[in-house]
């Protein structure tokens, strides 16, 4: 594990319009708003979610950093390490 990879614009808009097609052909979801905005708000909180996660991956890669035995980056300990911290630090910015 290499830490987090942000998606592009264009991989964003694609799951966008993925789950808005789901949520069209889910027979439990009925949409009362347009589907442009009903687009545009899931594309917003796709965004929203992934630029915290990048926020948390650089505080995770920073921490790490820090530890006064120089852990290298990619190596078996730093995954374990990464994650663990990585799913603390999620856990702290859980919406409930």
């Amino acid at each position: 594990m290499s830490g987090f990879q942000m998606l592009s614009e264009d991989k964003v808009s694609h799951l966008s319009h993925v789950i808005l097609q789901a949520v069209k052909t889910n027979p439990v979801v009925t949409m009362t708003s347009e589907e442009g905005r009903v687009l545009k708000e899931i594309k917003r909180v796709l965004s929203a979610e992934l630029a915290q996660e990048a926020e948390i991956d650089r505080k995770v890669k920073a921490k790490l950093a820090s530890y006064s035995r120089g852990i290298v980056e990619g190596s078996p300990e730093w995954d374990v390490l990464y994650r663990k911290t990585f799913e603390e630090e999620m856990r702290k910015h859980a919406k409930i």
